[in-house]
């Protein structure tokens, strides 16, 4: 008898319901929709929360289960929040242009539309034409598959060299590092067609969205990262289940053995690399909307640094402990940052966490990993002892050496 999805895995059941439950809690207490008890700018920390964890639940599919510790992850973030973030700012200045060239005594021609729209975005960094690179910033559909293409063509590429090339452990870490840390600093040169670390700036400003208030346009993003990641859980949980799933958990526990039963390992470690990747680039796309602003700083290999640590801290394979952590640690660097932790006078010294808030998070990581391997997320081992999950039903194996029966128990 073959159990069905949700039956193995209730954890699903559960983040989904405990999702929908915080969205509705939100939405009743917001401004733009509810009582108004939670102000704008606080759905704008939750909605962007959302997105972090969804790019911490590809980061533990791609480390936690499937043993590729990659620090490029953010970079893949990064590249979807600029090709979203063009296609914002181009309309957004397009409709000021038109404005203002409409009060002269003849129509303006396509070109002087161009060039003014290249002048006011690109004036900063001294350029007065629109680069190659924006042809199609126009365009909403073709931004919106720049957001998935970009990100999924650039890990596959990457991917293929690295995995074909069987570089593994620690040497794979250091190449997608140097991957985010070489786009990070393409990025910061102003002739890169992206303002160089002048960033993009004003993305909350929605094109044809003008005379929307800012609380209702908060809420509308909060709702998509809400619905983006409750459908980025499902779509993980469903690639770690069943035969799939225990064939990459076996490659991050012994690869060789992987691929000495015939497995070919390479298309699967692509498969996941491939996919986080994606799933990141939308991540950032929904993001940096709501952070009004993207420059190469944000994707700095220090960034994918702190993506790992928010994943070891609520628990690596566990989609519910990445997002955990996330939430989590990113709420916490919030109100550390924020000045909304007091401070802490010791007489000869005086504990500032807008200074300390670092040392404070990797003290936590080392804890963590010393002293509670399993995370945040390890808590809710307590919860399936207690109340343990049926044996698996089925064929476990042809002979007494399988192991399929020990994956079987909680």
């Amino acid at each position: 008898m073959t159990r069905s999805f949700l039956f193995r895995n209730p954890s699903v059941m559960w983040f989904l319901a405990a999702l929908a439950l915080f969205t509705l809690g939100v939405t009743a207490l917001s401004e733009a929709t509810g009582v108004g008890f939670v102000s704008t700018s606080f759905v704008k920390t939750l909605g962007k929360t959302l997105c972090l964890a969804l790019i911490a639940i590809a980061m533990d599919v791609v480390w936690g289960y499937c043993g590729i510790l990659s620090l490029g992850h953010f970079a893949f973030f990064g590249i979807g929040g600029y090709a979203i973030g063009m296609w914002l700012m181009y309309a957004r200045t397009e409709g000021i242009v038109l404005e203002s060239l409409q009060a002269g005594a003849l129509p303006p021609t396509p070109q002087e539309i161009s060039d003014a729209i290249a002048g006011q975005i690109f004036g900063v960094v001294g350029a007065s034409e629109l680069p190659g690179l924006w042809s199609f910033a126009h365009s909403l559909p073709l931004q919106l598959i720049a957001v998935i293409l970009v990100p999924g063509l650039l890990a596959l590429v990457f991917g293929w060299l690295a995995f074909r090339s069987r570089v593994t452990g620690v040497y794979l870490s250091i190449l997608t590092q140097a991957m985010t840390l070489a786009l990070s600093l393409y990025l910061f040169q102003n002739d890169t067609g992206l303002r160089g670390n002048n960033g993009l700036s004003g993305l909350q400003n929605i094109p044809g969205f003008e005379d929307t208030p800012q609380a209702m346009i908060s809420m509308a993003f909060f709702w998509g990262s809400a619905l983006a990641l409750g459908l980025g859980y499902l779509l993980f949980a469903v690639v770690v289940d069943g035969k799939m799933g225990s064939v990459i958990r076996a490659i991050r526990d012994n690869e060789a053995r992987v691929r000495f039963l015939g497995y070919h390992v390479e298309s699967y470690k692509l498969f996941v690399f491939t996919l986080t990747a994606i799933v990141a680039g939308i991540a950032g796309a929904l993001y940096y909307p709501q952070a009004g602003i993207i420059n190469p700083a944000e994707i700095a290999p220090i960034a994918s640094i702190y993506l790992a640590v928010w994943v070891a801290i609520g628990g690596r394979g566990r989609l519910y402990g990445a997002v955990i952590g996330a939430a989590f640690v990113s709420l916490l660097s919030s109100w550390f940052t924020g000045g909304g932790a007091p401070a802490i006078p010791l007489g000869f010294y005086t504990i500032q966490w807008t200074d300390w808030w670092l040392v404070l998070l990797g003290l936590s990581f080392v804890a963590v990993t010393l002293f509670f391997p399993k995370g945040i997320g390890g808590l809710f081992d307590y919860i399936t002892i207690r109340h343990p999950i049926p044996d698996r039903v089925g064929d476990y194996g042809p002979d007494g050496g399988a192991r399929r029966k020990e994956e079987g128990k909680p």
